[in-house]
């Protein structure tokens, strides 16, 4: 992708500390966006130079939490087998997996994918998984056949924003749980009926 280079695989504990680097920043950008790279590597039990070894600068590290987060996204989407599991099965595997992501790495993925990357290419992938799950639900007639697949697209990602940031104080926290219920609500509101 264009801006990006191929990266030799890093040793394990290289991989640890840039897997603790992230998790710091995900935890201390979504609290304070403005966080410097000292206070995300003193969260992440990093010395300051192994946080700039692995991060040339702070665009840097938030490009990588980005593109991790997008590709932890994706895998779970693809775990929802958007394209063999029945479609009543993958929506509901791919909410719980997308709520728990999502729940997880909250700032991380409300940057946008700069146009051209790797996390831009796999956000339009998942777009693609979502309109032919929606698809599949419509042909099973499981939604009205008349529906307008874009539209559904956009009102199940409302439903999925509104159960993570909706309501602090919700009993239900529970990936399978929420999933039932967004999966429920949208198949009512879309005609359809969910079916076992």
């Amino acid at each position: 992708m264009a801006g990006e280079t191929t990266a030799r695989p890093l040793r394990a504990d290289a991989e640890r500390s840039v897997r603790l680097i992230l998790e710091a920043a995900e935890r201390l950008l979504s609290k304070d966006p403005g966080a410097s790279m000292e206070q995300i590597a003193t969260e992440a039990g990093v010395s300051r130079t192994t946080i700039h070894r692995r991060f040339a600068h702070r665009q840097a590290l938030i490009d990588a939490l980005a593109l991790s987060a997008a590709r932890q996204l994706a895998q779970a989407v693809d775990d929802g087998r958007p394209t063999t599991a029945p479609p009543l099965v993958a929506l509901h595997r791919i909410t719980a997996n997308v709520l728990e992501v999502k729940g997880a790495w909250t700032f991380a993925l409300s940057l946008p994918a700069t146009p051209g990357t790797e996390a831009a290419a796999l956000h339009e992938t998942m777009t693609e998984h979502c309109l032919a799950v929606l698809a599949r639900a419509r042909e099973a007639h499981l939604i009205a056949p008349s529906s307008d697949l874009p539209w559904l697209q956009r009102v199940y990602y409302a439903l999925l924003g509104e159960t993570l940031h909706g309501n602090p104080n919700d009993p239900v926290t529970d990936p399978d749980a929420l999933a039932a219920r967004v999966v429920e609500t949208f198949l009512r509101g879309a005609g359809g009926r969910a079916r076992d």
